[in-house]
């Protein structure tokens, strides 16, 4: 079976540990394939070994996951952002801007 083109943003699956990965850069010159694993880790791959494991049956297509937060540092709660400043909890989302003349 021919290796299929990789393509940015593809997700695909190692056989062998069932490892799950996506596609994240791609540079025909250089013959490099960069893909970041679902924990973060971000790897190199050449396009002879991309084409080699497919061949060998240790890689097969995926189906993105639900939850794709794994792979990126991102908070959940990320919009109710909160610090300490020492005096208890602050909120540090702006203010409304009722108040402001906009042609003053």
């Amino acid at each position: 079976m021919a290796a299929p083109q990789p393509g940015i943003g593809d997700w695909y699956r190692q056989k062998e540990g069932g490892a799950l990965f996506e596609v994240v850069a791609f540079d025909d010159r250089d013959g490099t394939i960069e893909i970041q694993y679902f924990d973060g880790t971000v790897e190199e791959m050449d396009v002879e070994d991309w084409e080699g494991q497919w061949e060998d049956g240790a890689l097969e297509s995926a189906e993105p996951p639900e939850d794709w937060s794994g792979s990126v540092d991102v908070d959940p709660d990320g919009d109710n952002v909160r610090a300490d400043a020492g005096d208890g909890d602050r909120d540090l989302r702006a203010s409304s801007l009722d108040g402001i003349d906009l042609f003053e």
